[in-house]
């Protein structure tokens, strides 16, 4: 096997089910309505669902589900209730994530499950497993929902030490891993700091201005407080070009065509995705009607549905391009300042008073009459330029530190992965670590 190569001399390779009993999950019939009842629901059933809140976490067992099935669904269907200390593995879409069961489940088919003999301990398999990453990478299958088939599961061989140096094994992992995940949690830490550090700095620009020694005035507004007294406060519609007033685009863009006009849809309003490349494209049938609601560069598209409140400056490339319903266009009049009209939309107190307003009968969004009303806290000209410079210079230093925390975080778990599929390999001897460390 390409992830393995050689091993101790007296350790084993086994092909996994020879030592352990594989299971695969199953899903009862939604058809049948009393193999779900809630009151009946008492078997606790794992699903993809579950694994976003375990993957990055570093956890070993799986000790909740969202979801449970009834005792007639587990007669009835090929689910089986696997016991405590079952491995297990998913096999499609979050592909490689394993854990050991806490108590007894059941799993659903996107997963594969072992239940081990007395050669091989539950912790040893869950660490091979986590160190065959790059052997799963290999062994998907499909091109949009990728799949590792049950012929490769079943395939599966992995290193078998005797069971004392499986044991030591485990216990070495779990206490370099565990320092390992003391520091990346350290970095996560000051990421969320510096975010915080990052809407403070942006509210306080925004809201208060740079000159700390500047007189203030009541703005008539509780959630904005007191402002600049030379300052402001004006409806957003007042900043725009009353001959381009704000406004979303087109209802129903239909389906991508390629070679159409590009359309800006919630989803694209991000930074590394305000790009043609990134853009659907509709006919020019469809977009005709709205040429009211096209784009022009430094633009402001504003995102009412979805990602709600997410606001960029509009590049050269979109010039020309439209927006969905999901996007209101913005644009700012001549002598505003583009940049700061965009931190002050961004500013947390001005976002989170306009999304506490955003309702919608199916999807959240927010209402193009209440964000031309939306109260802005304006200074004039050449101070909202040296705010946006202040807010820009800032922001980039602050989210240089962000990045160097998230790089520091990804080789982190680059050692950890590296260093498991080490100690599992036997690259590492582990006699007489653990018991030193202890000492």
């Amino acid at each position: 096997m390409t992830w393995l190569g050689a091993v101790p001399d007296h350790w084993e390779v086994k092909k996994l089910r020879s030592i352990a009993r594989l299971e695969s999950g199953h899903t009862p019939s939604r058809q049948r309505p009393d193999y779900w009842i809630e009151q009946d629901c008492v078997i606790p059933w794992f699903t993809l669902a579950d694994v976003s809140f375990l993957r990055d976490l570093g956890n070993i067992f799986i000790e909740t589900t969202s979801q449970k099935i009834s005792q007639v669904g587990m007669e009835n269907s090929a689910a089986r209730l696997l016991p405590p200390g079952t491995v297990i593995l998913s096999r499609t879409a979050s592909v490689g994530f394993s854990g050991i069961t806490r108590g007894s489940l059941a799993v659903s088919q996107d997963f594969a499950a072992w239940i081990c003999s007395d050669r091989i301990q539950s912790r040893h398999l869950l660490f091979c497993l986590r160190a065959m990453k790059s052997e799963f990478q290999r062994l998907m299958m499909g091109s949009t929902h990728q799949t590792i088939y049950m012929p490769d599961i079943e395939a599966i061989r992995v290193p078998v030490p005797p069971i004392a140096e499986q044991i030591a094994i485990t216990e070495f992992i779990e206490r370099e891993t565990g320092k390992i995940d003391g520091l990346v949690e350290e970095q996560r830490r000051l990421m969320e700091l510096l975010k915080e550090k990052r809407q403070a700095v942006i509210s306080h620009a925004v809201t208060k201005g740079l000159n700390p020694h500047a007189p203030m005035k009541p703005s008539g507004i509780e959630w904005l407080g007191d402002v600049p007294a030379h300052w402001e406060i004006v409806p957003l519609k007042w900043l725009t070009d009353p001959e381009r007033p704000i406004m979303y685009g087109i209802v129903l863009p239909g389906p991508d065509v390629g070679e159409g006009i590009p359309i800006l849809k919630g989803g694209n309003v991000k930074p590394s995705r305000m790009n043609l490349q990134s853009m659907a494209r509709t006919t020019l049938e469809i977009e005709a009607p709205y040429a009211r609601a096209r784009l022009k560069s430094g633009d402001l598209a504003y995102s009412i549905r979805g990602s709600i409140g997410d606001c960029e400056l509009v590049p050269a490339e979109l010039e020309g391009s439209n927006i969905t319903q999901d996007v209101a266009r913005i644009a700012i009049t001549d002598g505003v300042c583009a940049a700061w009209a965009r931190w002050a939309l961004l500013a947390p107190a001005i976002r989170e008073d306009l999304a506490s307003g955003s309702l919608g009968a199916a999807v959240r969004g927010i209402n193009i009459f209440d964000l031309k009303r939306a109260s802005i806290p304006t200074p004039p000209p050449s101070e909202q330029f040296a705010i946006a410079a202040f807010i820009d210079d800032e922001t980039a230093r602050l989210d240089a530190l962000t990045a160097e925390a998230q790089h520091a975080i990804d080789l982190l778990q680059e050692r950890r992965t590296a260093l498991i599929s080490a100690a599992v390999t036997g690259q590492i001897d582990v006699r007489g670590l653990v018991d030193s460390e202890a000492a």
